[in-house]
């Protein structure tokens, strides 16, 4: 194998076994920065040897082994000073296990590591932004620059934030334990949150030329199914991958030749991943089994899924869509349901009911700056006849939208109005 090719694949190697190699050292040492160092270190030496050895059988066992000296070094180290300066046992500050500790860890059950570090990740202590990029970080295996590239984010505050959160986690003493029963269910919300916000931004780019970042999406989709392995009897977990599931089924059909957006209407549906539908049913199954009322992932993945059965627009359940999206509001309280539910409710009553629930949205605080509001306004407009008041609104969407491929859309569907007819 080539040295470029062994690169590729070492990198490949991490992006599958970095979080359960953080995850196996954050449980034996105990600080999230320690063990994403000795992660990295493991990685160099990979990078080092493995284009002249090979790799080996089981990478991530070879990485695991090499961290984990790595840190017994360094903790024999820490000690020998400790004893120099008499002061181990006075040290109450939160210091690093001793290393009997650490090499009594080693044969511990490693089944939670993982879902450890997810808890630590997306501790509600951290920022969103801060749980976002120390998600991707440590169990998505980006680097500083990609989450950046991905976020469109300068590096040096995504560092930043790396290094705040990581300093957040270690002055709030965030314990090392993974919750069980009550407590475990009510750590979910802030995870759950903080994967479907990466999935989101990789499906609908809010800012940028992409209008789809796919690696994004892989990789909520991959945190979302671990996670319904680690808690299989989390409805709302299920609920989360069944939602990612359906929505990653249409990515291909979401952008053109070009790049430029396929809204939901005109997409082939011919070109919708059957596979990944049917995974989304089924998780959506297991999601539905499990909660007593229905959850709003769990409600959204219903949604998604009467599209997902649907062979066109027209022979969707608009019905049924607009009933779900009234449990929806229900539970949420969002304004931006209120505007989803506004279309479902023009497409199964009519666009004018539909003007008149948007018409009703339009003084909402929260929604002054959402581009989507003049957009499904300007569509429903349009559907009606009033194309001169349907192009403003779709101009006012453009200049809200901070994506520039979808700022295309709007303004191609404002020209699509026609001239303006004096009245």
């Amino acid at each position: 194998m080539s040295e470029a090719a062994t690169c590729t694949a070492i990198e490949a190697v991490w992006r599958i076994e970095s979080a359960r190699l953080i995850g196996g050292l954050v449980r034996m040492v105990h600080d999230v920065s320690l063990a994403e160092d000795l992660a990295q270190e493991a990685l160099i030496m990979a990078l080092e040897r493995w284009p002249e050895s090979g790799i080996p059988e089981n990478p991530g066992a070879w990485l695991m082994t090499t961290a984990r000296n790595r840190g017994i070094d360094q903790l024999r180290r820490r000690q020998m000073l400790e004893r120099e300066h008499q002061a181990m046992e006075s040290d109450a500050s939160g210091r690093l296990p001793r290393l009997p500790d650490l090499e009594a860890a080693i044969d511990e059950d490693v089944g939670d590591d993982v879902l450890r570090l997810v808890l630590i990740a997306c501790h509600p202590v951290l920022s969103t932004e801060a749980r976002v990029a120390l998600t991707l970080r440590l169990l998505g295996g980006l680097t500083t620059e990609e989450i950046a590239r991905a976020f469109l984010v300068p590096e040096p505050t995504i560092a930043q934030r790396i290094v705040r959160a990581k300093r957040t986690l270690a002055e709030a003493k965030v314990p090392f334990e993974v919750p069980r029963g009550d407590e475990l269910s009510a750590r979910l919300p802030s995870v759950l949150e903080v994967v479907y916000l990466i999935f989101n931004e990789g499906y609908a780019s809010t800012r940028g030329d992409d209008w789809v970042r796919i690696e994004l999406c892989e990789d909520a989709l991959r945190l979302g199914r671990i996670l319904a392995e680690l808690l299989p009897g989390e409805a709302e977990v299920h609920g989360l991958a069944a939602l990612m599931e359906f929505q990653s089924s249409r990515l291909r059909a979401r952008v053109g030749p070009t790049g430029e957006p396929i809204l939901l209407f005109d997409q082939d549906r011919s070109r919708w991943d059957q596979l990944l539908i049917h995974r989304g049913l089924a998780a959506l199954e297991r999601a539905e089994a499990l909660a007593r009322p229905l959850g709003p992932y769990t409600l959204q993945a219903a949604i998604a899924s009467c599209h997902a059965r649907a062979r066109s627009v027209d022979t969707t359940d608009w019905k049924k869509i607009v009933a779900l999206y009234d449990g929806l509001v229900e539970v949420t309280g969002s304004p931006v349901v209120e505007l989803n539910r506004a279309v479902a409710v023009s497409m199964a009553f009519g666009p004018a009911q539909g003007l008149e629930l948007v018409d009703a949205l339009v003084e909402e605080p929260a929604l002054r700056a959402y581009h989507l509001l003049p957009s499904v306004r300007g569509e429903l407009l349009e559907k009606l006849g009033r194309t001169n008041e349907a192009r403003a609104e779709y101009e006012r969407a453009a200049s809200l939208a901070q994506n520039s491929r979808e700022r295309e859309l709007l303004l191609g569907r404002a020209r699509a109005c026609g001239p303006k007819v004096e009245a």
